[in-house]
């Protein structure tokens, strides 16, 4: 059991919400057009360029198995630290952030087969939300095709 309360950012996507440790977050932006990065990992949907720095954005929706579509000017981008990586993700709507009491914390997510990436679950009035750990979020290959794919495109420029 967690002894002291946790703040996470809360999420929507496919009409599901997720939490992520306001820790591991950085700043939220509006979506804007993507640069395409040829040789990036599946889970890569493209590059953004905020203030000056090129960002793998990556995809949510494919990672966690919801159906695909289009980038829309009201999606939110979350910037993010994944591990040792500043990403994007796209998410449908940041809702806010929230303070989860040590009461409303669940680690035994992280314990279940096929739940990966999730460092707990926060158990909200209004459901139940996983909190999802970006430090494991890219697979040492996706890591490493992202690295080769990321060095490609700045030959190219």
């Amino acid at each position: 059991m967690v002894s002291a309360p946790r703040e996470v950012l809360l999420f929507t996507l496919a009409g599901q919400r997720y939490g992520l440790p306001t820790e591991d977050v950085r700043e939220l932006v509006r979506a804007v057009r993507l640069t395409p990065l040829p040789q990036a990992p599946d889970v890569v949907e493209g590059l953004l360029n905020l203030h000056g720095q090129l960002l793998p954005v990556l995809d949510l929706r494919r990672r966690f198995r919801h159906p695909a579509r289009p980038l829309s000017s009201f999606d939110h981008l979350i910037i993010a630290q994944a591990g040792p990586r500043q990403v994007a993700l796209r998410v449908d709507r940041a809702e806010g952030l929230r303070v989860v009491a040590p009461e409303e914390w669940d680690e035994t997510p992280r314990e279940l087969p096929g739940v990966g990436y999730v460092t707990g679950a926060a158990k909200l009035e209004d459901g139940l939300v996983l909190v999802h750990d970006l430090r494991g979020f890219l697979s040492e290959a996706e890591s490493l095709a992202l690295d080769a794919a990321l060095a490609s495109s700045t030959e190219r420029a």
